[in-house]
């Protein structure tokens, strides 16, 4: 792969830790994004939003490390085995990654429920929604998990070279005793397993940052640290 050019942000408040600032390096808008290019990119801690692909680049942090899981290791604890046996009868559909006014109401409601700031939804418009979590290059799937013929939750996956990036997942607050966000990733890395493909890529794990701590409950999970991967566990990093 030749050189990529990359825009560096400004700066901006981070949105993980309260007390730091943040500051990001975007793939520059004149490189023509494919699903290619983004298979490799991936592998070396870039995430996209959208159609932008980013990664953190902070000169004193190293707080957010991109993760992924090798499938064929994985080993589910006692809550994940859980988790899939209570949802024995859920149903899964995938459908392609279109604008679907019972996904964005099931997004609002989501952002309202368990974000910091309620009502911060209604700033947020259908065209907002499948910008954030659509793309025009990407192979992306939304896939719905229904229970009891209800909509319960989507996950947002991208299928890449290697394996299946998990891009965001929101769900109704009524089935969290589902544990929908934890059903899916449980999902997503059983699907790479049938498609065979190596890997789920699970975004960044930032350790003292509560909403993104949860990535190494899945284990044997491996962590983009100093360039290289490696494996991370609760041990290594005295994770309680």
């Amino acid at each position: 792969m030749s050189s990529i050019p990359i825009w560096l942000d400004s700066g901006h408040a981070c949105g993980y830790l309260d007390d730091r600032l943040a500051r990001s390096g975007f793939v520059h808008p004149s490189v023509e994004m494919d699903t290619a290019l983004y298979s490799q990119l991936i592998v070396q801690g870039f995430r996209r939003s959208g159609d932008h692909v980013y990664k953190p680049y902070c000169e004193t942090c190293q707080a957010c490390v991109p993760t992924r899981l090798p499938v064929s290791s994985f080993l589910p604890d006692r809550k994940q085995k859980r988790c899939i046996k209570r949802n024995a009868q859920t149903r899964i559909v995938v459908k392609d990654a279109d604008l679907d006014p019972r996904h964005f109401q099931l997004y609002q409601r989501y952002l309202n429920a368990r974000h910091d700031k309620p009502g911060e939804d209604t700033k947020t418009t259908p065209d907002d929604y499948i910008k954030f979590l659509g793309s025009s290059w990407c192979d992306t799937m939304f896939v719905e998990f229904l229970i009891g013929g209800q909509l319960a939750g989507v996950a947002v996956v991208d299928v890449v070279t290697d394996g299946l990036s998990a891009v965001y997942t929101f769900f109704d607050p009524d089935f969290a005793d589902y544990s929908p966000g934890v059903y899916a990733v449980c999902w997503q890395i059983e699907t790479a397993k049938q498609l065979g493909l190596e890997y789920v890529y699970l975004g960044y794990w930032i350790k003292d940052c509560r909403k993104m701590r949860y990535k190494i409950d899945y284990q044997p999970l491996s962590g983009l640290i100093d360039g290289q991967w490696q494996a991370i566990s609760k041990q290594t990093f005295n994770e309680d």
